[in-house]
């Protein structure tokens, strides 16, 4: 008979077992609700996605592309130069190098020799020139450079987005404002990030909007 009891009793486990997950859940649920409801942020884990190799910033900022040595990017189909000269910015808003901050610029961009050791060579920036040159409707022959917006010297990338065929006298006047901005920078009278947006907005002004002419 005590036998015959207990088997039923042990029949019951498996149910009462399975009740309990049940309610466990059932609580769970009512729990989510209610975060919901209050306005709380539930984090759900989420698939990875790889990470691209050009990364626009916030408003106000510039794309960051760390490309050491190698031209990166694809040419637009068609760019207009503005008078200046300055770049189409919606072909060369301008990019840099996110390895390059406030904190390490005693040895990259204020360290001597450092833009040698991350300018592309020649082989990759002939070849872009071309198709650049193209895109911005610049015939053969014309008197320029291809430039970096932002200079490898204030931590420029070498993406397509900020590079375009400077026109003009050569050497260039821009050049004289990228060497004044890197002094000020190394010197601690600029920011790196104040100096890089200044000159990717227009080359023109950045000294004066910096202080530095």
């Amino acid at each position: 008979m005590n036998a015959a009891r207990g088997c039923r009793v042990c029949g019951l486990l498996p149910s009462i077992s399975l009740l309990g997950v049940f309610v466990r859940r059932y609580f769970v649920l009512l729990a989510l609700i209610a975060m919901v409801v209050a306005g709380c942020k539930i984090n759900m884990p989420s698939a990875p996605s790889a990470s691209p190799q050009s990364r626009a910033g916030s408003a106000g900022t510039l794309y960051e592309v760390h490309d050491p040595s190698q031209v990166t990017g694809s040419v637009p189909a068609s760019c207009h130069a503005l008078a200046g000269p300055e770049p189409d910015p919606s072909c060369t808003p301008g990019a840099i190098d996110p390895a390059v901050t406030q904190a390490d610029i005693a040895t990259t961009i204020c360290h001597s020799g450092y833009t040698a050791t991350v300018r592309p060579p020649e082989s990759e920036t002939s070849r872009l020139k071309s198709e650049l040159y193209k895109a911005y409707g610049i015939t053969a022959g014309t008197v320029s450079e291809l430039d970096h917006l932002v200079p490898l010297e204030l931590g420029g990338a070498n993406d397509v987005k900020n590079l375009w065929p400077e026109v003009g006298s050569l050497p260039n006047p821009k050049d004289k404002v990228e060497s004044a901005l890197n002094d000020a920078v190394c010197s601690g009278k600029v920011p790196l990030a104040s100096a890089q947006k200044a000159i990717a907005a227009n080359w023109q002004t950045a000294e004066q909007v910096l202080g530095v002419s």
